[in-house]
């Protein structure tokens, strides 16, 4: 038995009835248009998982880039302070 059906405590008979009262309900000829829009709905949310997922890690690489800048600037910027007062120095 699949794992999904052991979660919802279903087994083959549940399986069955709920099958039964779907083609009950909905005709033979509605099955196919549901699945097919069942089928559009986790495509579509599928995209949109995966648009969200780039969209972080976009944002994630853009900071470290920016983070990695900024040490850069600063690293700069204390090389000229050092430079500064190693020439201050050496003048006195």
């Amino acid at each position: 038995m699949s794992p999904v059906f052991l979660i919802f405590g279903m087994g083959g008979q549940e399986i069955f009835f709920v099958f039964i009262i779907v083609l009950l309900l909905f005709g033979g000829n509605k099955i196919p248009e549901l699945m097919r829009g069942l089928g559009r709905g986790v495509r579509e949310f599928n995209s949109a998982k995966a648009t969200m997922e780039d969209e972080i890690r976009k944002g994630m690489d853009d900071a470290e880039k920016k983070k990695d800048s900024e040490m850069e600037m600063r690293k700069r910027i204390e090389a000229e302070v050092r430079d500064k007062i190693a020439k201050e120095s050496a003048t006195k």
